[in-house]
């Protein structure tokens, strides 16, 4: 749809940007920090781990100080489990909770609004040990987790995500370097843990709403537009096969309480139901929540699969493929262009999916990831140029604006990242952030933080609400 004229975005808009705690704090093993699956897990030969990243646990108030010169409405970010419960659970981590509680006070004192993830990939490897998600204990762990933050916290942060990327955990797992390759039947087992996880979303979701009536919480998926490899019927049947898979499994919980018939009927067909205890459903049915957060950096094309071996496809991350036999096949977009990693760069793709989610779910949306990683260079002086950054927030920028003109109810963006951290695969190499974090994979050096070219163009930004791009 072609608009003559643009909505403008909403006064308070939520201007802001992401991390994540385990690839920005450091201090993994510090004040009584427990380790977590990504402290154990295997990390990709030749570049850094996540014991320092950027150091922001002993930073952070420098850090806070920079977003709120950049003009931030809001950050988000997540806290560590193992800061708050060592072992997962048990005996609470007094100085964990006084870390969060001095950043979140910090950001209040520059009128920034906390975002808070209750769970970002970093599961305790106490409860790892025991089964991980696996083991149902795990969900009444992640409850009384999530009820002592909103216990501490509760009183200052009014939004809250509880699980970031779950899908992505479920069908990607092994690019976290996390998965148990011992599993005689890995996807039974992880369609397992996807259920548990989704019982312990709902939980938190109830007991959010139970605690702290003025507060507001949602899901973090990772959500992308899906189109078919062409117009032939079939690849569009494969293509409505991956959404439901992907995206709306996931969000159709969340809101609903459900799981998607189609998503369910492939499961069926694989073999990967999951046991659902009797009381499962009725707790699923009540999470309701009050809006949608998802991360967005591309869409996908998928066609018809056709079983003969080669139904697999790089996504552009050498750690993910997209394929099943059976439901779709992956494929590659040729309307697109790439990023310096492969990932395909498709702005218009972003306002389709912002349609979708919201003509499913009738819920506010906001944006808490959506990025370009790319090898920035230092220069002389202290300078970072950026420009390439700058052209694809801009891009997809304008498609959020698209779509809040198309009547979607859009109240934030929150790109990925702050500040530069460590890439789970790329390490401390493939930057996203507005500042530059002065170090290299194996030399940490001062860690100076330094203003890239984006910094200063979306502080501009932001000083006018999207006006100026």
């Amino acid at each position: 749809m072609k608009h003559t004229q643009l909505k403008p975005f909403p006064k308070d808009f939520f201007w802001g940007g992401s991390t994540s705690a385990y690839q920005i704090e450091g201090a993994w093993n510090e004040d009584g920090k427990g380790p977590s699956v990504i402290d154990m897990g295997n990390h990709v030969e030749g570049v850094t781990d996540f014991k320092v990243t950027s150091d922001h646990y002993h930073m952070y108030k420098e850090d806070v100080a920079l977003l709120a010169e950049m003009g931030f409405k809001a950050y988000r970010f997540s806290i560590a489990w193992t800061r708050i419960y060592p072992q997962g659970a048990g005996e609470v981590n007094p100085k964990g909770l006084a870390f969060y509680d001095s950043l979140i006070n910090e950001l209040i004192k520059y009128g920034i609004e906390p975002i808070v993830t209750m769970y970002h990939f970093d599961l305790p490897y106490a409860l790892e040990e025991k089964g991980g998600w696996s083991n149902r204990a795990t969900i009444d762990a992640f409850e009384q987790y999530a009820k002592t933050l909103y216990e501490n916290y509760g009183d200052r942060v009014k939004y809250w995500l509880t699980i970031n990327e779950q899908n992505m955990l479920i069908l990607h797992p092994g690019s976290l370097g996390t998965l148990d390759t011992t599993l005689v039947d890995p996807q039974k087992t992880l369609y397992q843990q996807n259920h548990h996880m989704l019982v312990a979303q709902a939980k938190a979701m109830v007991l959010c709403h139970e605690m702290l009536p003025e507060a507001k919480i949602g899901p973090a998926p990772n959500i992308g537009v899906i189109y078919p490899a062409s117009s032939k019927p079939e690849d569009t049947l494969a293509a409505d096969n991956y959404a439901a898979i992907r995206n709306w499994l996931y969000l159709d919980m969340a809101v609903y309480g459900r799981y998607n018939h189609i998503a369910w009927s492939y499961l069926e067909e694989k073999g990967y139901t999951p046991v659902i205890e009797d009381g499962d459903m009725d707790i699923l049915a009540q999470g309701n929540p009050d809006f949608i957060a998802f991360n967005y950096y591309t869409s996908q094309t998928v066609g018809e699969s056709l079983n003969d071996g080669n139904d697999f496809s790089h996504t552009g991350d050498q750690h993910e493929i997209v394929g099943e036999p059976g439901a779709y096949r992956g494929s590659v977009n040729p309307n697109l262009q790439k990023t310096e990693f492969g990932w395909e760069i498709d702005p218009v793709g972003f306002r389709s999916t912002l349609r979708q989610i919201y003509s499913r779910y009738h819920l506010p949306l906001i944006v808490t990831e959506n990025g370009l990683g790319a090898f920035d260079k230092l220069e002389e002086g202290d300078v970072v140029n950026d420009p390439y950054r700058i052209e694809f927030f801009n891009k997809h920028i304008e498609q959020i604006q698209l779509a809040i003109t198309d009547g979607v109810d859009v109240f934030g963006f929150c790109p990925w990242s702050a500040i530069d951290l460590v890439s789970t695969h790329q390490g401390s190499s493939k930057r996203y952030g507005f500042i530059y974090v002065d170090r290299e994979e194996f030399d940490i050096k001062e860690l100076r933080r330094i203003r890239k070219q984006s910094f200063h163009w979306y502080q501009k930004l932001i000083e006018t609400n999207g006006e100026i791009r």
